[in-house]
Formats: structure tokens, C-alpha cells, sequence
């Protein structure tokens, strides 16, 4: 650190400093977990890679599982606000929901790996599931707000599930943001929202009709 983040760490609590230094730690492993994966990233890269000793490292966390850990289960946030913002700026549910989507689960090289990550070490280890499945159905959560509002601008049925609904957005977002990153010049930005209108085409349909 420099002499300026020095000086702004003697300013700050102890609880402040701690917290401080357990983000950048965490920050440190989501970018080498995404670069090398959980096996083939070590606790002495991370710790270089925040700028701190292993002593601190372990002073703060267990070790690497426990990093690993703290990142799948600490860091998926509910954004409400962002949510509302979203739908009022925009007329378009599908619209709304893309733009959602694109902003809380950006398409970052980084970001993508690393959820690989969580779900290929939850599949591996079984005790690390729930964490991986409260991290997904708090996303699922984040969209059920603007999808029940789209569901009720398009006049869906009632008795359509909207955490349902969520749920497959969400698979769908997952899906394409993976194949563009294999393929970008067949995923535009586009896609996802025309997607999501067949969807909510699909929805309105009721069965037997």
C-alpha cells in the first residue's frame, strides 16, 4: 500500500480496517478463482494479488475454501432499487427485464468464470449447494418484482407462476450470455429482450385455446 492508503487506514476504525482489508481479500480471490479456478489458485496469488502478507490473509479467513465459500454465499445482493429503476424508465417490459439482467449479472469475462466456478465446486461438493442455491434464488427473488409487473401489463393469465417465470428468464440470461461469449456476432443485445418476448407471447396463450 501507499503512503496515502497508509494514511487513510490510521483515520479508520479497527472494525473499518478489517472490513477493508476481508473486500479487497475477497475482490483479490474472485479475480484469480475466475482466472485460474478454484483448484489452480493458491492463497499465498491472492493475497499477493490484494496487496497484503498470508498472515493477513488467514487472520481474516480460514483459508481458500473459506474464500471461496464467503464469495458464493456473501456476495449475491438483492437490488430492489435498481429493480424499480429500471421499470419505471423503461415501457417495454422485455425491455426492462433485458436491462435488468445485463446490469446485475454482467456479461465480465471475470464475472462469468467465476459463477462457473461456483457451480462446478458445488457439483463437486455437495455441502457447498445450499450456498449456491440461496445465491440463485436471491437472483430469482431480484426479478420476480419487474416480471410480475410485465406479467400484468401483458395481461398474462393469472395463476402463472411469476417466481417461475423468473426462473427461466434467468436460465435464458445465463444461456446467451454464455454463447456470446463463444459467438458474440449471433448474441446482440437484442436478443435477449426478443427472447423474452416470445416468452411473455407464449405466457398469454392459455392452454387448450
Amino acid at each position: 500500500m501507499n503512503a496515502d492508503e497508509e494514511a487513510a487506514g490510521q483515520r479508520l476504525t479497527r472494525a473499518e480496517s478489517k472490513a477493508r482489508t476481508r473486500e479487497r481479500l475477497l475482490d483479490a480471490a474472485a479475480r484469480t478463482f475466475a482466472r485460474k479456478g478454484y483448484a489452480g489458485a493458491s492463497v499465498e496469488e491472492i493475497a499477493q494479488s490484494a496487496g497484503y502478507s498470508i498472515g493477513a490473509l488467514y487472520s481474516n479467513f480460514g483459508g481458500k475454501q473459506e474464500l471461496f465459500l464467503e464469495l458464493m454465499s456473501g456476495r449475491a445482493s438483492r437490488r430492489q432499487a435498481m429493480v424499480a429503476e429500471i421499470l419505471q424508465a423503461d415501457d417495454d417490459p422485455a425491455e426492462a427485464i433485458a436491462g435488468l439482467l445485463e446490469r446485475t449479472g454482467s456479461p465480465d469475462p471475470d464475472l462469468m468464470a467465476l459463477r462457473a466456478e461456483f457451480w462446478l465446486y458445488a457439483v463437486r461438493n455437495p455441502e457447498a449447494m445450499g450456498a449456491l442455491t440461496a445465491q440463485r434464488r436471491e437472483q430469482i427473488d431480484a426479478l420476480v418484482e419487474v416480471i410480475s409487473a410485465a406479467m400484468s401489463r401483458l395481461n398474462v393469465p393469472a395463476g402463472v407462476s411469476a417466481p417461475a417465470v423468473a426462473t427461466v428468464a434467468l436460465a435464458m440470461f445465463q444461456g446467451l450470455m454464455r454463447q456470446r461469449r463463444i459467438d458474440p456476432e449471433r448474441v446482440s443485445g437484442e436478443l435477449l429482450a426478443q427472447g423474452l418476448r416470445w416468452l411473455f407471447a407464449g405466457l398469454k396463450e392459455r392452454p387448450g385455446e
